[in-house]
C-alpha cells in the first residue's frame, strides 16, 4: 500500500526541519507515542535505529526505526532551491513501511511537507488489516502532520489535547 499527504506549515524551511529533526519534540506531536529511545547512532542521522513503541486505542506496536536518509545532513543555512530529505523505515512484527518527508520552500516564511509512505504486511491479520483498513493508515499519517502544524506553529502539544 502506497499514499502520499501533505500539509503547509507557516514557518520557514530551515526551522521545521529542525523541528522534525529533535527528539525532544516528537512526544509534543506524534500522538500515540509511547517511546522512542535510540538503540545505535545519533537520533536523526542516517543510520540510527531507534525502538519505537506507538499505541493507539488498545492497539500498540513495537518496531525499530532506521533512518536511511537525510539531505542535507547539516540543517542550517539551507540553499534556497534545497529540498531537505528525512527518510526512514520501520519494521515490526507483520509490517514493513518507510516514510519518505520532503521539505521545500513555499514561500519565504512557509513549507510545504510532503510525505511518500509504502506500508507492507506479513502474516494474515496484518494482511488483513492492511486489506480493510487502508484509509486508517492515511489518516493517521495526515493526523501527525496536522498535530506536527499546531505544534510547530502554536505550540500545541497533543499530551494535553483531550481525545
Amino acid at each position: 500500500m502506497k499514499y502520499t499527504v501533505s500539509i503547509e506549515i507557516a514557518l520557514p524551511r530551515e526551522r521545521v526541519a529542525q523541528l522534525l529533526a529533535d527528539p525532544a519534540h516528537l512526544p509534543n506531536w506524534l500522538r500515540g507515542l509511547v517511546l522512542h529511545e535510540p538503540l545505535s547512532g545519533v537520533h536523526g542521522q542516517v543510520g540510527t535505529k531507534s525502538r519505537v513503541v506507538m499505541q493507539t486505542g488498545q492497539q500498540k506496536f513495537e518496531g525499530t526505526e532506521t533512518i536511511t536518509r537525510r539531505e542535507p545532513a547539516d540543517l542550517r543555512g539551507i540553499p534556497h532551491e534545497s529540498v531537505v530529505h528525512f527518510d526512514r523505515e520501520i519494521v515490526g512484527e507483520g509490517m514493513w513501511s518507510v516514510a519518505r518527508d520532503r521539505l521545500t520552500e513555499a514561500g519565504p516564511e512557509t513549507t510545504l511537507w510532503v510525505s511518500e509512505n509504502e506500508y507492507r504486511f506479513s502474516g494474515l491479520l496484518m494482511r488483513l488489516v492492511g486489506l480493510l483498513m487502508p484509509g486508517a493508515f492515511r489518516k493517521q499519517s495526515r493526523q501527525h502532520m496536522e498535530d506536527f502544524k499546531a505544534f510547530a506553529e502554536q505550540g500545541k502539544d497533543v499530551r494535553e489535547a483531550k481525545g
